[in-house]
């Protein structure tokens, strides 16, 4: 079930970047520091677990149980304002998250005022690059494995058809 793999992904995989982060950073001076100043200065294993500390927050965040199907609110007005519809904009995420090679993400982002739909490998995340993220698919096989095995696509889907947060994505696009 869907729920098997959320609490799986959840309760192992998350954790052990928040464990491991807490680790790196104690008795540093990272240790009073945001986890956004953390990962735009940070390289190496320090980045990659408070990058991802970050992307599964963000994620989980983007995920309701009412949720998925056409955006509304302000969101709504500009995805269809910068990609033409929500049917292209699904297009072009389905296709950043299931073209992603490897691990990573699928980002619908405000980059300058206009949304656009960019993919990271691995722990890299928007604003390294400068991008305000608004929603995030993760595309690592441990999100979707246990439910979907090999078929990202479908996983995909299920999560634009179910999951999407479109209140969370409007609260960003506001912030």
């Amino acid at each position: 079930s869907g729920a098997e793999a959320f609490e799986y992904h959840y309760s192992k995989h998350h954790k052990a970047y928040v464990d491991s982060l807490n680790k790196a950073v104690a008795g540093t001076p990272d240790e009073s520091a945001s986890l956004e100043e953390i990962i735009l200065k940070a390289e190496g294993p320090l980045f990659n677990n408070s990058a991802q500390v970050w992307n599964h927050t963000f994620f989980w965040n983007g995920l309701s149980p009412n949720g998925g199907g056409a955006p509304t609110g302000a969101v709504a007005d500009k995805i269809g304002s910068d990609f033409g519809s929500y049917e292209e904009f699904r297009k072009q995420i389905s296709e950043a998250g299931a073209t992603q090679f490897g691990s990573g993400w699928a980002w619908l982002v405000d980059n300058g005022g206009k949304l656009e739909v960019v993919k990271t490998a691995n722990a890299d995340l928007p604003m390294k690059h400068d991008l305000k993220a608004l929603w995030t698919i993760d595309v690592w096989e441990h999100a979707y494995y246990i439910d979907y095995r090999n078929a990202r696509p479908k996983f995909i889907e299920v999560v634009l058809d179910n999951l999407v947060n479109w209140d969370f994505v409007n609260q960003n696009l506001a912030g």
